[in-house]
C-alpha cells in the first residue's frame, strides 16, 4: 500500500490496538480490489469486497444491515434483513451505475455457480453506492460491466485508499473523500479477534469537521475560502467485517455503533444523506446445501459485547479520517480544485 494513513501523521484514534495493516483485510479471508477511472471530467470507479476466499454462494456468512438514513439506492438489503446472510461479494460504485454493477455481479455469480437459477434459486447481489456527481460526470454512465469484473480480479489483502475505485469522485466534509479503512483487535477467551471497517465517504460540510476531538473545520475553511456553502446531502457506505462468532442479531447491534464513530468526525446525517451499513462475520459458515435440519453456530456472550461496540466506534472514526488523508487533491467536473486534507494539515 502506498498511502500514508492518519496514524502516519501522529494522530492516533482511540485506545484499542489495530490489526497488522489497520484495514478491513486484517480479518482473515477478506480482500478488497478497485477499478479506477480518472480521465478529465470522468472520475469514478468500482470497489469490490470479497468476504472470504471460498464460494460465497455455497458458503454464506452471517450478516446484518442497518439503514441510518435511507436516501440511497443500494440493492440486496431486504434479503440480508430477512435471512441474516450474504452470498455474494459486495460492490461499491456511483449511484447511477448500480444497475450495471448489479448485472455484472449476477454474471460473475452465474459464471461461478452452474446451479443458480437452474437447480436452485436465484442470488442476492449486494451493490452499494454514493453520488459522485459533484466531481464526476455521472450522467455519462461510464462504468461498464468489465470494470466490475476487474475490481473483483484485483481483490487482495493490500489495497490503496483515498480517491481510488468507487472513491475516485467522492467528497467528505467538502474535501476529497473516498475509500478508507481501519481495524481493531480485541481479546475474547484469551484469543485475538479482529474488527475491520471500510467506508466509502461522501458526506459532511467542512464547518462541521472534527479531527480527533479538535473542531478543525472552521479553521480549514478560513484557509480555503473559495469553498462554497452547500447543504449537507452526502452519503456514506460502511462495511464491517469480523471473525468474532456472532448471530445476525448481535451483528445488527454492533453495526448500529458505527454512528457514534461518524458523529465524532462531525456528522449529523443530513436529510439527503444515504447512510448504509453492512456487517458480516466469517466465523460461522451457513452452507447452501446443508444436509442437517439443525445446525450449530457459535455466538458471543452478550455481556462481553461492549468492547466490540467501542472498537467499532474507533475503527469507523479512523476509517473516515483515512478516506480523507489518503486522498489526493483533484479537480471537479467544472475544473474547480478539490482539496485533500493532507494538503491542509
Amino acid at each position: 500500500m502506498t498511502n500514508k494513513k492518519i496514524r502516519d501523521y501522529g494522530i492516533n484514534i482511540g485506545s484499542f490496538l489495530t490489526g497488522k495493516n489497520n484495514s478491513i483485510t486484517d480479518v482473515k479471508g477478506v480482500k478488497v480490489g478497485h477499478k479506477t477511472i480518472d480521465n478529465g471530467k470522468i472520475k469514478t470507479g468500482v470497489t469490490a469486497i470479497l468476504p472470504h476466499e471460498g464460494n460465497i454462494f455455497k458458503e454464506k456468512l452471517v450478516a446484518a444491515c442497518q439503514v441510518i438514513n435511507g436516501f440511497g439506492k443500494s440493492t440486496g438489503l431486504i434479503q440480508i434483513e430477512e435471512l441474516g446472510t450474504i452470498e455474494t461479494p459486495i460492490i461499491l460504485t456511483n449511484t447511477l451505475s448500480v444497475g450495471t454493477a448489479y448485472e455484472a455481479l449476477v454474471r460473475y455469480m452465474l459464471d461461478h455457480n452452474d446451479d443458480i437459477g437452474d437447480t436452485t434459486g436465484t442470488v442476492n447481489p449486494i451493490i452499494c453506492e454514493c453520488n459522485d456527481g459533484e466531481i464526476n460526470d455521472i450522467r455519462g454512465l461510464h462504468i461498464k460491466q468489465e470494470d466490475v469484473f476487474e475490481a473483483i480480479r484485483n481483490c487482495d489483502i493490500e489495497f490503496d485508499e483515498g480517491n481510488i475505485g468507487a472513491g475516485t469522485g467522492m467528497l467528505c466534509y467538502d474535501l476529497k473523500g473516498g475509500i478508507g479503512s481501519a481495524s481493531r483487535v480485541i481479546e475474547l477467551d484469551n484469543k485475538e479477534y479482529t474488527i475491520g471497517v471500510l467506508v466509502l465517504s461522501n458526506f459532511g460540510s467542512l464547518e462541521d469537521f472534527v479531527l480527533n476531538g479538535d473542531h478543525i473545520g472552521p479553521r480549514l475553511k478560513e484557509k480555503i475560502k473559495e469553498i462554497e456553502e452547500r447543504e449537507e446531502k452526502g452519503s456514506i457506505i460502511i462495511i464491517l467485517a469480523t471473525d468474532i462468532p456472532l448471530s445476525s442479531r448481535q451483528l445488527k447491534r454492533i453495526i448500529k455503533r458505527v454512528y457514534p464513530g461518524l458523529s465524532r468526525t462531525g456528522s449529523y446525517t443530513g436529510n439527503g444523506s444515504g447512510e448504509i451499513v453492512i456487517g458480516f462475520s466469517t466465523a460461522n459458515i451457513i452452507k447452501h446445501y446443508e444436509e442437517n435440519d439443525i445446525i450449530d453456530i457459535k455466538i458471543i456472550k452478550e455481556d462481553r459485547i461492549n468492547r466490540i461496540f467501542k472498537a467499532t466506534v474507533e475503527a469507523t472514526e479512523e476509517a473516515v479520517l483515512n478516506s480523507m488523508i489518503c486522498s489526493n487533491s483533484t479537480t471537479n467536473r467544472k475544473g474547480k480544485k478539490v482539496y485533500s486534507l493532507k494538503d491542509l494539515i
